[in-house]
Parts: structure tokens; sequence; C-alpha cells
């Protein structure tokens, strides 16, 4: 009797914490990253390298796991299977990864999935209604503009997304003037900045310069948002980020650490009070699994020294 009592009670132990690992399992989120083929060239619009950098901070929190598929939208059949967001980071328009796929990637959106787009991910011009739809805004060709600008001292959202997160300055190739949608109805502005007058030298083009964004700035004064958040009438989350030229710009903390919350935010997870981790990434960090070789006259100690700049002022 004793000898079955005690089988039985170590199988309700071992039960329970089967049950209790299930459970654990079933808390955890599951982030799938797409990655565009090279791109710009050494040192920008390096999607595999950001991809897998961000997915190693990623996987080191707890509560959240993370994947990254490279060069383009994946063979498998499977790649998205159990997950809880999609991440993209691509270039856009006609190539954009996404495009041949647009009924595979409607159908996880209207199953909740998350969504986060990063940079040129947008189709501008090839799918303009559905990302305004999926993620609640999208680089619209003749709408949008993509000049290269410094943020100073934005507007920061009160959001789980900017949690830990301080107003910071850098430059980087910001999207803005986006097209969002109607009266930004379910679109929540995460950061947000006044670009400088001399973002509209350029002259008219499909991202260049046009009317209607000279009207907003110049003329209203308003300001432009260039990352956002969109509650879905789905129950799906979806998030919109315009920087991410600069693979260096990875360095830096605010950056990144904003992007690693956005990230675990639109797959459901809880958004810590100081944010998700954002590791101590080095220069040697971002060396790493980039598309190109570095050209011999690329000047990478000023890159080195604005890391370090970052990794100090952040550490204090």
């Amino acid at each position: 009797m004793r000898t079955s009592l005690a089988a039985a009670l170590t199988l309700g132990a071992l039960g329970a914490l089967v049950l209790g690992s299930g459970a654990a399992h079933a808390e955890e989120k599951n982030v799938v990253f797409v990655a565009g083929t090279p791109s710009h060239g050494y040192g920008a619009h390096e999607h595999n390298a950001g991809c897998l950098l961000l997915s190693d901070l990623l996987n080191e929190h707890e509560g959240v796991t993370s994947v990254v598929h490279q060069d383009g939208w994946p063979d498998d059949p499977d790649a998205f299977e159990g997950a809880d967001a999609i991440v993209i980071y691509a270039d856009g328009g006609g190539g954009h990864p996404a495009l041949p796929h647009l009924d595979e990637l409607e159908e996880m959106i209207n199953d909740g999935i998350g969504f986060v787009i990063m940079h040129w991910a947008f189709p501008s011009g090839e799918a303009d209604d559905e990302w305004v739809e999926w993620l609640g805004g999208n680089k619209e060709p003749h709408w949008a503009v993509n000049p290269f600008w410094t943020i100073e001292d934005p507007e920061l959202a009160d959001h789980p997304i900017n949690n830990g997160i301080e107003p910071y300055t850098l430059e980087d190739e910001w999207y803005y003037h986006m097209r969002f949608r109607e009266d930004m109805e379910g679109v929540t502005p995460i950061m947000s900045d006044h670009p400088p007058e001399e973002t509209l030298d350029r002259d008219d083009g499909p991202f260049s310069n046009n009317p209607h964004v000279r009207e907003a700035v110049l003329e209203r004064g308003e300001i432009q948002h260039v990352a956002w958040a969109y509650e879905r009438e789905d129950g799906g989350r979806s998030f919109g980020f315009t920087g991410g030229h600069w693979h260096w710009n990875w360095g830096h903390p605010m950056f990144r650490g904003q992007v690693l919350n956005a990230i675990a935010w639109a797959a459901g997870a809880d958004i810590p009070e100081g944010g998700v981790p954002v590791g101590d990434v080095t220069i040697e960090d971002l060396l790493e699994n980039q598309d190109y070789d570095m050209p011999d006259d690329y000047d990478i100690e000023r890159w080195e020294n604005l890391v370090n700049e970052w990794r100090e002022q952040y550490d204090e």
C-alpha cells in the first residue's frame, strides 16, 4: 500500500510538473523574423545582420523566443507555425518579399498575429491599402518622404513600447508624413518630432518631396510620427518603425530598446517597467553577419567611436 501511495504521489508530482511546464510554454511568445536580401552595400540595410542581432537579444528575455529566416520569405511552409508575431526587415516596393504571399500574410493577420515592419519594408505603391489596414500606416509614394535627418529630443508616448526609453538624438533615414488610417483610428504615435525644413529641399519625386508634405510641415507645422503602434480590430498588434538605414544605429541602446520592446509587445508579451533588456552591443557585435566585406576605405572608426559613446552615455 505504501509503495502504491508513493507511486501515486510521484505520478501526481510529475503530472503537476508537466502541466506547469505546459502552462509556462503556453505563455511563451514566439517571434519570426523575415530578413531581406542584400541591398544597399556595406553597413546599410543589413537586414540579415540586424535581425540576427535583435533575435539574439530577444532570446535572452524570459518569455520570448525568436527565429530568423534570412534572405527573403522562407520556403518552409511551416515557417510561421506557432508564431505570435512576424517581423519584416527588408527592401520594399515591387521587390518586397511578402508581395507574392499576401494571401498567406492576410490569413495570419486575420488570426491575430503581431505584425512589425522596420525601415523600408513597406510595399510603397504595390499593396498600400492592405498595409494601412494591417499596419496602421504605410510609406505611400508622392505622400511620404525619405530624408536623412537627426531626431532630437522627440516626443515619446506613454506606452509599454517606451518603457525604459528616454528621448534620444540620432541621425537616420527617418521616413515621415506616412499614410495613416483615417483619423488615426487605432493608431498610437510612439515617437514623433518636427523635421527640420532642410529635409524638404529636394525636388519633387516619389519619396523626395511633394506638395502634401510641404503643406503639412512647412505651412501647418505638423509633428511627424516615425514610430507607431496599432491595435487592430481583430485583436492583433502592429508596429511601424521608419528608422533602420544605418546598421550601426543598432548600437544605440534606446534605438534598439524601443524596437525590442515593440516586437515583444506586438507578440503579446508583457513589457517590464524598465523595458526588454538591451544587452551591451559593441562594434564587434555589429561587425558580425553582414552581407558585404568592409571596403578598404570605410571609416569604421567613426562608427566605433559613436557606439562607444552611446554605451558610455547610457551606462551612467
